[in-house]
């Protein structure tokens, strides 16, 4: 069955997902495979993790990742209060099947790539379910799935293993290069039962004592035992993966067998509710591009002048041989002061002209993967990928010509809500930008006009926030006036979703204690829009129960206004409205 797009997304990942959906909103044909039954990847019911990022759990304040990954986690506080994995792996189906410019096949498998002349042509895919064979056309494929496949298919030059210091002249990276990986983990869940249960280990299972997890923390409930790891020495990740998962399961019921039977660890009464059989991978391949991300570049904080994501997740390196390095910590991370940018360089194949990488398989040196393989970080690479694949269409160029247009690139993804450090809205096209701005009220340090001040969050010191004064008896408001009229057709509005505070789908206590339940209260929840043409009201928009920080509001028609007003009636707990931006287009 011959099918044919614009752009083809290989993985369903967080990262894969937010560039089919980032490509169909900006108008190209889009494919999205994925050879599992849910999305997510690592972070779906099969595999588990939580979405990690630049705010590195809190602990770095207004950091956390907008744009399309904001939008499903908002989402998913709204329709999964229980934290329920199941239910997150539909929210992430939502987001897909019903994405207009949008085909999602699922239980298909890529397993062939068509290339002539450094550009691929077309892939095969064969979809477990049905027993369709397919070949997919496109104009742009996009490899997210994880291990670089389809980039390996296509004959893309990558690297694998730690590069050592004289490679890349890295200070924390190992003296000597080798082909070293981090490994797999299985995660599990347990739970209490109110009463005494006893355990007894399987006969093929592994037995720990407390001088082998010294280094690791462990006890009855609420652990992400991320640190059961492994693979990547002297087992492949990819060619091995079957034994690495048979490995872990010896090591996941020896690891309870200990903290049951092996000590006090308080799990009398906690039994395994559930064991996962997919390894979360952390790293195989990675794709060389025009340019490779270094430590340098995130001890510095770099900005890019490609810039189109961030990261700000440690330098998190895993040590070799995971739980079998009962000797080891088994983690070493290693800080940055800032987040720092991801290249748009660094996000295409150096050799297949048609090629683009998202997640973990980027462009960058071991020691640099080490902080942008995490959920988040891949899900904005996503999403500026997605938009730079629709783009290229768009233009009729590859991937690499884009780079002459990155300011173009640029601007699109701001407009949607994606932060770029460093980045700052200029658009001549943001009628906002044009107009004189007052307000209602304003506390001291967040004045109505940095609603317009090419800021959509606090950075450092600079707030960049309109903040009213409390909302009782009447509506605060702010008020963009025109010295000539103007025809709006879209109007923006970039709200307060508190940016130091962690949004996650955890199944870890020590993940969700840190999370306020629900929506966050500083985001308003009623509101309305009017745009007045003297006195006269020419159009009006009404908002309830508003969940999302990012807002666009479409007018069908042709208008004229001198003046927009918008109106702010309730939060979702705060007692003050709160705004970073308006946009006019």
């Amino acid at each position: 069955m011959k099918k044919k797009y614009d752009v083809v997304v290989v993985g369903g990942g967080l990262s894969g997902l937010c560039a089919a959906v980032a490509c169909a909103r900006h108008g190209a044909k889009t494919a999205l495979i994925h050879n599992r039954p849910v999305l997510g990847g690592n972070a779906s019911s099969e595999i588990r993790m939580h979405i990690c990022g630049a705010d590195f759990h809190e602990t770095r304040t207004d950091a956390r990742e907008t744009g399309i990954v904001e939008e499903i986690l908002l989402e998913n506080r709204v329709r999964n209060p229980q934290y329920s994995y199941s239910e997150f792996d539909t929210v992430l189906w939502e987001k897909a099947h019903f994405q207009d410019g949008l085909d999602l096949y699922l239980n298909t498998h890529m397993h062939c790539a068509t290339v002539e002349e450094n550009t691929i042509k077309s892939i095969k895919a064969h979809q477990l379910t049905t027993e369709k064979n397919f070949t997919f056309d496109g104009e742009i494929f996009i490899d997210a799935t994880g291990d670089a496949t389809l980039a390996y298919l296509a004959g893309a030059e990558y690297m694998s293993g730690r590069e050592g210091k004289d490679v890349y002249g890295e200070k924390y990276a190992p003296d000597k290069s080798d082909k070293h990986t981090m490994g797999s983990t299985l995660l599990f869940s347990t739970k209490d039962m109110g009463k005494p249960m006893p355990f007894t280990k399987p006969f093929w299972a592994n037995s720990y004592t407390e001088e082998d997890l010294k280094y690791r923390g462990h006890g009855a409930s609420g652990k992400n035992y991320w640190w059961i790891e492994l693979g990547g020495d002297k087992f492949d990740t990819i060619s091995d993966s079957e034994e690495i998962r048979d490995e872990l399961l010896k090591a996941v019921y020896g690891v309870w067998d200990h903290v049951k039977n092996g000590g006090e660890h308080g799990a009398d009464n906690f039994v395994l509710d559930w064991v996962g059989f997919l390894p979360g991978k952390r790293e195989s391949r990675r794709v060389l591009g025009d340019y490779v991300l270094k430590e340098q570049d995130l001890l510095e904080g770099r900005i890019f002048e490609d810039a189109v994501a961030y990261g700000g997740w440690s330098m998190d390196m895993h040590v070799v041989g995971g739980i079998g390095a009962t000797e080891k910590p088994p983690t070493k991370n290693i800080f940055m002061d800032n987040v720092y940018t991801i290249p748009y360089r660094s996000l295409y194949s150096k050799n297949i002209h048609n090629l683009m990488i998202g997640g973990r398989a980027i462009s960058a040196s071991h020691m640099a993967f080490g902080s942008t393989r995490v959920i988040a970080t891949c899900a904005v690479i996503g999403q500026a990928i997605g938009t730079g694949a629709a783009m290229a269409v768009e233009k009729g160029i590859t991937p690499r010509e884009l780079c002459a247009d990155i300011s173009d690139l640029q601007r699109r993804l701001s407009k949607d809500d994606c932060y770029i450090p460093g980045y700052k809205n200029t658009d001549q096209k943001d009628l906002a930008l044009k107009a004189t701005v007052s307000c209602s009220s304003a506390l001291d340090g967040y004045k109505c006009d940095d609603i317009v001040n090419g800021y959509p969050r606090k950075v450092k010191d600079n707030e960049n926030c309109w903040v009213s004064d409390e909302i009782k008896d009447k509506p605060e408001w702010v008020f963009l006036k025109y010295e000539q009229p103007v025809s709006p057709r879209e109007i923006q509005l970039r709200l307060d979703s508190n940016l130091s505070k962690e949004l996650s789908i955890s199944m870890f206590d020590n993940a969700l204690s840190r999370q306020v339940p629900g929506i966050p209260a500083k985001l308003v929840k009623d509101y309305c829009i009017e745009c007045f043409l003297g006195d006269k009201l020419v159009h009006s928009i009404t908002v309830e129960n508003n969940y999302l920080r990012f807002k666009r509001h479409f007018i069908d028609g042709d208008i004229k206004c001198d003046a927009i007003k918008i109106s702010f009636l309730s939060t979702n707990g705060d007692k003050n409205a709160r705004l970073f931006e308006v946009r006019v287009y």
